[in-house]
Order: structure tokens, then sequence, then C-alpha cells
């Protein structure tokens, strides 16, 4: 039985302050309200490369709000 078909994918938005130095974020994530029952090993996503990322693990998804960017313009 596939009961991981049935879940609800969990989607955090981030702002571009949200991000670490590098673009992106650790999952588990504070963010995404997880508790200490449910973690997993900490992963690094790249969100800033394509605005958006899983992890493998959780099939939570970190995305930038519509409208932010990462990095600087000058």
């Amino acid at each position: 039985m596939n009961t991981t078909a049935a879940r609800k994918e969990t989607v955090i938005e981030l702002t571009a302050k949200d991000l670490n130095s590098n673009g992106g974020v650790f999952c588990p994530s504070a963010k995404a309200d997880m508790k200490l029952w449910n973690n997993h090993p900490r992963v690094y996503l790249d969100v800033a490369g394509s605005g958006s990322a899983k992890c493998p693990y959780c099939g939570t998804v970190y995305k930038l709000k519509e409208g932010e960017h990462f990095g600087s313009h000058h």
C-alpha cells in the first residue's frame, strides 16, 4: 500500500532574507514546523538556483515568494 501518494505536499514560501549566504536553506526547518519525532537527516537545499527546491526526505518544497530575488543587483 502506497501511503505517500495521499500525503499533502507542504510548501514553505521564503523571502530572500530567509536564505543563507549561499542561497539555500536546510531541511528540516523550523519554518516547516517539524516536530522532533518526524525529523530526518539535515540536508542543504539550493533555492536561489531555480527559485525552489524539494527535500528528498520529506517532500517539503521551499520556494521564494513571488517577486523575491536572491543576490545583489548592482
